[in-house]
């Protein structure tokens, strides 16, 4: 399997680019590759808090080190490419990770 990283919106409206991350993660599963979602997993209840700064920029850092161990970084661009998407394609293409654009679709 072909580790990635997903690249999706979090922060704004919080509710709906959760689902769609899931699908997301989903989609990447379904193409045979073993993704890492961290705005997913960093944000869950009792880990880190989105909102704040420092908290927000640690859970970034822990997932951008997945950089180092992954093939590619996946970008799904549907609800568009947030500052924090941004940040993460910059990290990828510095660390000479491909990055690749994907649709699967707006709605669930």
């Amino acid at each position: 399997m072909r580790l990635v990283i997903v690249e999706s919106p979090y922060a704004g409206d919080v509710e709906a680019n959760i689902a769609y991350a899931r699908r997301c993660v989903r989609d990447s599963l379904l193409r045979g590759e073993a993704p890492i979602a961290s705005h997913l997993l960093y944000t869950q209840p009792g880990v880190l808090d989105d909102d704040d700064p420092d908290e927000r920029a640690h859970g970034i850092s822990a997932g951008l080190a997945w950089r180092h161990v992954a093939q590619a970084s996946v970008v799904y661009i549907d609800h568009g490419i947030s500052n924090g998407m941004v940040y993460g394609i910059e990290a990828a293409r510095s660390a000479g990770l491909p990055v690749e654009f994907r649709e699967i679709g707006a709605t669930s």
